[in-house]
């Protein structure tokens, strides 16, 4: 089951998270929170590809295991 992504390991986790691209996909991804004092590097991070990250603004999250995406 999905959570608020409130609730999310602020830790450097791994996560599953959901959220929407800037043309209104919505994606799932492995990403991880990374805190920093530079605001420009603060937040969630997930690959896109093999080489390159994104930072991102996940809506949800749920453990990377679970099974349930959109329940």
């Amino acid at each position: 089951m999905t959570q608020p992504i409130s609730t999310a390991p602020m830790d450097g986790s791994k996560v599953r998270v959901q959220w929407r691209d800037r043309d209104g996909v919505e994606n799932t991804s492995i990403a991880q929170y990374r805190s920093s004092p530079d605001a420009a590097e603060a937040g969630w991070w997930t690959f896109i590809d093999s080489e390159t990250q994104k930072r991102i603004q996940p809506h949800s999250w749920s453990p990377p295991g679970s099974e349930d995406e959109d329940e």
